[in-house]
């Protein structure tokens, strides 16, 4: 949902000659000096600045190298020139300019400061040759944003903690944030779009006939923040098998609260999955069970379920009010005992209808074109952070 300009009071005005003075220096969009083809959408070079913790598109976890893959390939099908700034081993349409050998995630040689520094340094030294950097590596790059003309249009992928929000406010003057929701907003940010997620819906296969299935799932990072004891505790509750999927986040909390309670029955895990193994589980549940313990920014796997058909049970926390429809693609709810009696009336959704919202909401066209009408308007000169007022 790419939200129009509207109405603001202006900050910037206490920083005489910052922010619009830069964009004043921007050429028009997709130029370059050339005059863009007469009845058509301009051409834009565009930089995208991915994260290094994974290889793109990723083999498994990798939600902010997932949004970005997406979104170069997306740029790349409908004709624009765009540059990858990835990990060596990415696989991508576009130019791809490598930096890291692999995900410093992936492979303990990979030291994460040396080559994020380098990584971030070679997405704006090649700054002068492209209309736009858009950056899905978190605040570093923003502290690069005055060395160059070319605008930075931001992704906030969430806000780890609120000591790296001093970054986020000290180049709000300049800066083109865009959040995955509204209610990962900061109130201390101006905001240029509240852009959703999006998915390949055509890479999850829709399970909508016949009975639903007889366990429940349990897909992400195994953490307490995630809920995997609560998701453990709701399925024993409700009758049903568990199967835990994700990689192991914090090795204590998965010693002490999961895995003495693994039996290969009751609850199973069975590590991350890739992307076939994914559609299968979230495919074969009766229901996904997103008990967060945070406010999460977005939920990826919660869209992910939809696309298959099947409904989720989440903590109406963060931006889940904003991803489920309450009692149409999953319930909404507030403690243990709620989430075991929604389990009990979930098999009483309509699958068609998880699928159906997938694809009208949250398919990956509808993010791809939203991204490059914001990009269209910043390029043309659209000032920074004029979205909304602030928050």
């Amino acid at each position: 949902m790419l939200h129009g300009n509207t109405e603001r009071s202006d900050h910037r005005a206490e920083h005489p000659g910052r922010g619009y003075g830069l964009v004043g220096r921007i050429r028009p969009v997709g130029t370059g000096g050339r005059s863009p083809p007469t009845g058509s959408r301009p051409t834009l070079r565009i930089g995208v600045i991915a994260s290094i913790a994974h290889r793109l598109p990723p083999r498994s976890y990798g939600p902010w190298e997932q949004i970005a893959s997406t979104l170069t390939e997306g740029f790349v099908a409908r004709g624009h020139e765009v540059t990858l700034f990835a990990t060596a081993d990415s696989v991508t349409a576009a130019t791809l300019h490598p930096t890291a050998p692999a995900g410093y995630e992936e492979d303990g040689d990979v030291d994460a400061s040396v080559w994020g520094g380098l990584h971030i340094a070679a997405a704006f030294e090649a700054a002068e040759g492209l209309d736009l950097l858009a950056n899905h590596f978190d605040f570093l790059p923003l502290t690069y944003s005055r060395l160059v003309a070319t605008p930075v249009v931001t992704t906030v992928h969430g806000f780890s903690s609120p000591a790296i929000l001093p970054v986020f406010e000290t180049y709000d003057d300049i800066a083109h944030y865009v959040s995955i929701s509204d209610a990962d907003r900061s109130p201390l940010l101006h905001y240029d779009a509240t852009i959703h997620h999006g998915i390949d819906v055509r890479s999850f296969t829709p399970v909508v006939d016949g009975a639903p299935g007889a366990y429940l799932l349990f897909l992400g990072r195994i953490h307490p923040d995630k809920g995997t004891h609560r998701a453990i505790e709701v399925a024993r509750r409700a009758g049903l098998p568990l199967i835990i999927a994700g990689i192991v986040q914090d090795a204590r909390y998965f010693e002490e609260r999961v895995r003495p309670l693994v039996d290969g029955r009751a609850v199973s895990y069975v590590g991350p999955v890739g992307p076939a193994e994914r559609d299968r589980l979230l495919g074969g549940a009766l229901a996904l069970l997103h008990l967060i313990d945070f406010d999460e920014p977005f939920g990826l796997s919660v869209v992910e379920s939809l696309a298959c058909g099947t409904p989720v049970v989440a903590f109406a926390r963060g931006s889940l009010p904003e991803l489920i429809r309450d009692s149409v693609t999953g319930f909404l709810v507030n403690d243990e005992d709620s989430a075991v009696s929604a389990v009990s009336r979930v098999a009483g959704l309509d699958r068609r209808v998880c699928r159906r919202e997938a694809e009208q909401r949250f398919g990956a066209d509808r993010m791809v074109d939203e991204y490059l009408a914001l990009f269209e308007r910043v390029v043309g000169g659209w000032g920074p952070g004029t979205d909304a007022v602030r928050g």
